[in-house]
């Protein structure tokens, strides 16, 4: 438990207030004299000031409680807050600093809201985890209360191994120097041994699919996707599941499904290797007729506008209590379930729009929100609520540059788009390389990998299977082995693409790439965007 900090406004705002008293009591005795006391005022005057300065009191007391420091104790982890810094010239920095902090704290979070010019290298020193909401004015300044920090802390030769972080970069494309403080202030972060908790975000002009791929990634602190609702609904259209089938019976790993979907109606809308598909989760029929039947709704029950109660429901999350409680306001007090974020892992060309996930299962041991209901609960032919988002910062390079693919798990999903895409423009200098666990039941998409290779699509094909004994344990292993052939394809203008676990395959093969070309190539890779990561 953490021991109550002192308040040296309250303090201070209390003194100046017994001061003022004394003062009072002061000038009325030398007004009146050694007989002061008699002109007091009668008792029923004494009582209505003590009123009025009662009221004054209480209303100083509910401003101090709007305004007061929120959740700024240690979490039940017995983890200091999660600390959530913002640099904003405008304030728009600031307010989405804030909803951060909000949409975390409605997930359990325990957060401390500072401006960075209020940060210092002893706070970042006792933080565990960090988030950085940063803006960038002109052509590439920092704003101006940032200027603090970067003559003051910046500087210094501060150690923050301990430190988990994040940067929201805010900007504006159309500037030369676009989100360059964010960028800055990630460099700093890398360089002073901080480590990320996932790739920095670009913002650019308040982009709301930005935004909504921040929140996504906040949910997923802590190991588990929060069920806290977009800021912005996405505006999903109607597709089918076209089918599902499991790509690993027998592993010992999760199990780990490829789904084929189709447009509701029309055409197969386009979209680029690299992209994202945003799904707008469902509850499963089973779970909703069980919070209706426990809460004494009736199955048919409808909305004022004519809807099934059942159906807004299925979409929103399920309230732990509605009890002696009408359908309308039932339904004004219902949130709706945040998006989900999947690769894409086909290209237009294939005809549909393929997807790959592993179903995950929750602490109770039931299947995830959605990844159980899109691998355990739909049935082909049922609707699925999907839009597709542009993911620029993993879009291919030109058919004329050589890429290395690195990935595991269900990190192929994206990588197979990729090299869809290759193959559809000609361009054969492709390295992969792939880890899962066992080559028998895990090397998925495994027979059209091989295939690609005999028929020189993939000119090299490291696939590392961890439980099999091969030479190499995890895909950095064989990435290191290799060293040689990685700096001479870089030294070709080779394209980088990871895309996989954030946890241990990205940062373990960081630095492998950091130990094989050096800090200065490998920061300079990373500038020209010839370095891209897409890790969850």
């Amino acid at each position: 438990m953490s021991t109550p900090r002192f308040n040296r406004a309250l303090f201070g705002n209390l003194a100046v207030i017994a001061v003022l008293v004394a003062v009072a009591v002061l000038l009325l005795r030398l007004h009146l004299g050694e007989g002061w006391w008699q002109a007091s005022p009668l008792p029923w005057q004494w009582w209505s000031a003590a009123g009025v300065g009662a009221v004054y009191a209480f209303a100083c007391f509910v401003l101090w409680w709007r305004v007061r420091p929120r959740k700024e104790l240690a979490s039940d982890t017995g983890q200091p807050p999660l600390l959530i810094v913002w640099a904003s010239q405008t304030g728009f920095a600031r307010q989405l600093a804030e909803r951060s902090a909000q949409s975390l704290r409605a997930a359990g979070h325990a957060t401390r809201l500072r401006a960075l010019d209020q940060v210092d290298a002893a706070l970042l020193g006792s933080s565990h985890q960090a988030l950085f909401i940063a803006s960038t004015t002109g052509e590439g300044d920092p704003p101006d209360h940032a200027l603090a920090f970067l003559r003051r802390v910046m500087p210094q030769a501060t150690a923050l191994p301990g430190l988990q972080y994040a940067v929201l970069a805010l900007g504006d494309r159309s500037y030369e120097h676009y989100c360059a403080f964010g960028h800055q202030l990630d460099a700093w972060l890398r360089a002073h041994g901080a480590q990320p908790l996932f790739d920095l975000v670009e913002v650019d002009n308040a982009d709301p699919d930005a935004l909504r791929h921040w929140q996504q990634l906040l949910g997923q602190l802590g190991g588990t996707t929060s069920n806290v609702p977009d800021w912005s609904a996405p505006e999903y259209q109607p597709w089918r599941l076209q089918s599902r089938r499991l790509l690993n019976p027998g592993s010992v790993g999760g199990p780990v499904f490829h789904l084929a979907l189709q447009p509701a109606e029309g055409a197969l809308p386009s979209w680029q290797a690299g992209d994202i598909a945003e799904i707008g989760p469902r509850q499963s029929t089973a779970a909703v007729q069980a919070w209706m039947q426990a809460h004494g709704f009736d199955p048919g029950t409808r909305l004022p506008d004519g809807r099934l109660l059942g159906e807004l429901l299925a979409a929103s999350q399920l309230p732990e209590h509605a009890a002696d409680i009408d359908i309308a306001a039932l339904a004004a007090q219902l949130r709706p379930l945040p998006h989900r974020e999947y690769s894409i892992a086909s290209m237009p060309g294939e005809g549909n729009l393929q997807l790959m996930l592993r179903r995950q299962l929750r602490p109770d041991g039931q299947p995830g929100l959605a990844s159980g209901w899109l691998c355990d609960y739909t049935q082909p032919g049922d609707r699925i609520d999907l839009r597709l988002r542009s993911n620029a910062n993993f879009h291919p390079p030109a058919a004329d540059v050589p890429l290395i693919l690195i990935g595991n798990g269900t990190g192929i999903a994206g990588l197979r788009a990729h090299l869809r895409a290759r193959i559809d423009i000609g361009a054969r200098r492709n390295w992969l390389l792939f880890g899962e666990r066992h080559a028998a039941h895990d090397f998925h998409f495994g027979d059209e990998l091989q295939q690609w290779q005999r028929e020189g699509w993939i000119e090299h094909l490291d696939a590392v299977f961890s439980r099999d004994g091969s030479a190499f344990h995890y895909v950095q292993d064989a990435l290191a082995a290799h060293a040689p052939r990685l700096r001479e394809w870089i030294d070709h203008g080779a394209t980088v693409l990871v895309c996989g676990s954030l946890q241990g395959m990205a940062p373990a093969v960081d630095a492998v790439i950091l130990d094989a070309l050096g800090s200065e190539a490998h920061e300079a890779l990373r500038i020209a965007g010839r370095y891209r990561r897409d890790v969850y």
